[in-house]
């Protein structure tokens, strides 16, 4: 054990310190300050204090900041290892539609996968590339359907559901639009377009990372 660290731990501590300061100024975990200080009880006026400044501005803008930094440090973790399968993965020629389909199609923001389309053989393929390469488990799937106001939206939640293979309880609220369009357009779209999730922030990391890689790859000479 830290002696040392542990005695000036609970010095701190008695002051009314955060443990998380603490744990900074001694450079430990902040588990071990949390185990050391556990018999420290604090006045009403410190607990009073530390309260005040675990809810202040900065305090909050400083989580803030600190989960942001620690979601681009496991970004680019999954990134770079992500980009190290190209090679391997080049060769599975689904693995080649599902990306390419992805690049064009597919949500690049929030770090959630999804791709929407009113083509049932391209949501047929990218499904087979989530579940066959990128191994998303099923419950991690969800559908939004969008139809137009003169359409049967429960036909096209079932449509989507058989084409898909995603359970209608996995599907979100149906989003029905009322359209301006001509109905001939309106027409050409009789199911609507499905939007598929994969919620699944590693999933969508290792896409980036397998996307960022092609861009600078030069596979195509």
């Amino acid at each position: 054990m830290k002696l040392k660290e542990k005695q000036k731990a609970i010095a701190l501590r008695k002051q009314g310190r955060p443990m998380g300061e603490i744990a900074h100024t001694l450079g430990v975990a902040k588990s071990s300050v949390s185990y050391w200080v556990r018999d420290v009880a604090l006045s009403k006026s410190q607990r009073k204090q530390l309260n005040k400044n675990s809810h202040s501005v900065d305090a909050i803008e400083k989580r803030r900041l600190s989960r942001l930094a620690n979601t681009q440090k496991r970004r680019n973790i999954i990134m770079a290892d992500a980009m190290k399968e190209v090679d391997v993965f080049v060769k599975n020629p689904l693995w080649c539609v599902g990306v390419a389909l992805y690049w064009g199609e597919g949500g690049k923001t929030q770090t959630t996968t999804r791709l929407s389309n009113s083509d049932p053989a391209v949501i047929t393929v990218i499904m087979r590339f989530f579940r066959e390469v990128c191994l998303v488990p099923e419950e991690k799937f969800r559908g939004h359907v969008h139809t137009f106001a003169h359409q049967n939206a429960d036909k096209a939640v079932r449509y989507w559901s058989e084409i898909s293979g995603i359970p209608k309880n996995q599907f979100f609220k149906t989003y029905v639009k009322k359209s301006s369009a001509s109905k001939h357009k309106r027409n050409t779209l009789p199911n609507g377009t499905l939007q598929v999730y994969a919620h699944d922030t590693i999933v969508f990391f290792r896409i980036m990372g397998w996307i960022e890689a092609l861009k600078n790859k030069k596979l195509y000479d």
